[in-house]
């Protein structure tokens, strides 16, 4: 009767334990269906919020395009010529695919272009990074035809009453406008970019507040940041944004243990979408890859992530030089050199561990990837004489010695090639950007060196412990935490060094900054600042304080107020089109050719894309017109291009941006035979233009010789 009890007993017992686990499992299943819900809530939120700081940029750099030129009110003449120097040749090449009879007759003609060099034949897809202008004049044509077939109009027109004595023009605005297609799709892709930022600050800090962080940051030193609200056409208002998505999958490989060939295909479109609209690219993407490189030297991430990262690279490399038609200067760029050289480095891995003495083989790591970079690219380039990044190595050479030429000089006179302004480390020290990043900075770097120190000493206890040495950890798949921390503070090293060399390249610094600054929302790192709540509450009172100097900055931003108007120059190109035959061949100012050939469609001889050697030399020869050589050597120069007409801008004659930098100053760094000559050409040619010359148009500012 006990044991019958007992049984009895256990048998309830054995009943309310497994009511208790059920109890238990259905709470579980509670929890986890409040976690799954509330991480889709948590990443609904980060969508929605991503898409809205999107289109909150892509109305803020469209409103103040439109408030700088008031675009809207334009004539379509005026538009065009809107877009100076480069930005007016890029333009060109969509005008001519749209105007085409057909899609592949207007590819068929930037792919052999007779005007924009002649009387030489060029493939401009291959020379200038047109890939943006061919998609979306492809865009505008299948926009054009979809609302034809419908009847639905895609523009609207009216008579714009211009004062001045100025005559009245047509003024369209709507997608089915060129000028608007092409700025839409310019400034949409600049919002989708700040989408990027914030979901790459989200990710990169683990919380929200740190994607705010980023945002608020460009927002508050968006003239630092970007110049598309300017210039629309430039080839980084197409390419930058693709660059941040690489970045960020950058940084995804790096973050994941075990990334696979399928984040290699995704970094490899990520590439290709960068590498193609724009030549100076590859600049940015050696960066990358030495950044990358350096930390796997410092053992966070092992040769697995390495291989999907160069495979990605390469691979991005290899179809943009096919899609470009085998551009020799992305085969003899320091980027395809250096690409090789990590790749035998990485190769290299066993012999080179086999030193055991890491500071050994850090420095020959180093040497290798040096020697191996210079050496290869030079054999690269004699090998295939090319020349055409020449100037690139003597632009260099200038910035740190006394040596200067014509070329150089022509460039780092300009100040976006100049070395970066005093006043662009003030303004990101008002907006509190650069302590915010120096704080960052200080605080990672302490974190990682204590990490590293007690990793290091709970090694050394185990190897006299054991009496051995540690073994050795699976160095293929090594991935330590916070490897991609490491790889950002390498980036933004390279990238704070290319900005003080070359002012133009602080739109790589600044926005990187910004995202550096999400890292003050992690809790990995700033831990020490209290509780969540107190920590986020200072980052309040933080972002609060940046908000003084940052809106003041918007503020000023959007305080500007103008309307484009080019009379003098408007006035020049509609005479070259009453009055010259459709294939006169003109050469003149840089900026102005590129004018010409848009508005007109007349061939010029030379334009505003320096990178190409023949090029150089061929503009070498049009500015002789500013020096002080004799008018027969002028003429010949001319005649040797089969120039018919030559148009002369009177301030590139006397303007001069600082000492030596004046045309006919450059030109005596070259020509000593004729330095003792007082009067320069261009001067004598204004006041006097027979027997070689006849003036055939002038205005306040432009005139234009016939060549006799």
């Amino acid at each position: 009767m006990a044991a019958k009890n007992r049984r009895q007993i256990s048998s309830s017992s054995h009943g309310t334990s497994s009511a208790n686990k059920d109890s238990k499992r259905s709470k579980q299943d509670d929890d986890t269906f409040k976690s799954k819900r509330n991480d889709i809530l948590y990443k609904g939120l980060v969508v929605i919020i991503a898409i809205g700081v999107g289109i909150i940029h892509r109305n803020h750099v469209a409103g103040m395009f439109e408030r700088d030129r008031h675009f809207s009110h334009l004539s379509t003449l005026e538009r065009e010529l809107a877009f100076r120097t480069e930005m007016g040749l890029y333009y060109s090449y969509y005008k001519t695919i749209i105007e085409a009879p057909a899609f592949s007759d207007g590819l068929m003609s930037v792919m052999y272009d007779n005007i924009t060099e002649y009387p030489l034949t060029i493939n401009v897809l291959k020379r200038f990074n047109l890939y943006p202008e061919v998609v979306l004049a492809a865009g505008y044509r299948i926009h054009e035809a979809i609302n034809a077939a419908m009847k639905r109009p895609t523009k609207m027109c009216w008579s714009v009453n211009r004062g001045e004595g100025m005559p009245p023009v047509l003024s369209c605005e709507g997608l089915g406008e060129p000028a608007y297609f092409y700025i839409e799709v310019v400034f949409a892709l600049n919002g989708l970019m700040m989408s990027v930022f914030f979901l790459f600050g989200t990710y990169l800090s683990g919380s929200i507040f740190g994607g705010v962080l980023v945002v608020c940051s460009f927002f508050y030193n968006h003239g630092e940041c970007t110049r598309v609200q300017w210039t629309p056409p430039l080839r980084e208002s197409f390419a930058y944004p693709f660059l941040v998505l690489q970045m960020f999958l950058v940084t995804y490989i790096i973050r994941i243990k075990a990334p696979t060939k399928l984040h290699s295909i995704f970094l490899a479109v990520a590439t290709v979408c960068f590498m193609l609209p724009w030549q100076f690219a590859q600049f940015a993407l050696l960066t990358q890859t030495v950044a990358v490189f350096a930390t796997y030297v410092l053992g966070f991430i092992g040769s697995h992530i390495m291989y999907v990262f160069l495979i990605g690279q390469i691979s991005g490399f290899l179809i943009s030089y096919v899609l470009l038609f085998g551009n020799e200067m992305l085969l003899t760029s320091f980027f395809c050199s250096c690409l090789v050289t990590v790749t035998l480095i990485v190769l290299l891995e066993p012999l080179l561990e086999s030193l055991k003495i890491r500071v050994l083989i850090w420095g020959l790591q180093g040497i290798l990837l040096g020697v191996g970079t210079l050496g290869i690219k030079l054999v690269i380039a004699k090998a295939l004489q090319v020349a055409d990044d020449a100037h690139i190595a003597d632009i260099f050479r200038s910035k740190f010695t006394d040596f200067k030429n014509f070329h150089t000089m022509l460039y780092t006179c300009a100040a976006e090639f100049d070395f970066m302004e005093a006043e662009t480390p003030w303004r990101v020290l008002k907006t509190l950007l650069a302590p915010s990043v120096i704080v960052v900075v200080v605080t990672v770097i302490v974190r990682l060196l204590r990490k590293e120190y007690l990793s290091w000493n709970s090694g050394q206890k185990e190897m006299k412990e054991n009496g051995q040495k540690s073994p050795d950890e699976n160095r293929k798949y090594r991935s330590k935490p916070d490897a991609e921390i490491v790889y950002h503070l390498f980036q933004l090293l390279a990238f704070t060094a290319m900005a003080i060399i070359i002012m133009r390249l602080k739109l790589f610094w600044t926005p990187h900054m910004c995202l550096m600054t999400s890292l003050l929302a992690s809790r990995q790192f700033f831990s020490w600042l209290g509780k969540t709540e107190k920590h986020f509450a200072i980052l309040a009172v933080l972002l609060a304080c940046m908000s003084y100097q940052g809106i003041l900055n918007l503020q000023q931003q959007r305080s500007i107020i103008g309307e484009f108007s080019n009379y003098p120059l408007e006035q020049l190109v509609e005479w070259i089109k009453a009055q010259t035959p459709p294939n006169a061949v003109f050469a003149g100012p840089m900026p102005t050719m590129a004018t010409v050939k848009l508005c007109s469609g007349r061939p010029i001889v030379n334009h505003p894309h320096y990178e190409d050697a023949g090029l150089r030399e061929r503009t070498k020869k049009v500015y002789t017109m500013y020096s002080r050589k004799p008018e027969e050597e002028v003429k010949q120069n001319l005649l040797d291009l089969q120039v018919d007409y030559v148009i002369m801008e009177d301030s590139w004659c006397v303007r001069r941006t600082r000492p030596g930098c004046g045309m006919p100053e450059i030109w005596d760094i070259e020509d000593e035979k004729n330095r003792e000559v007082e009067t320069p050409v261009c001067t004598r040619l204004k006041q006097n233009p027979e027997p070689h010359f006849k003036r055939v148009f002038k205005n306040n500012i432009y005139t234009v010789l016939k060549v006799k």
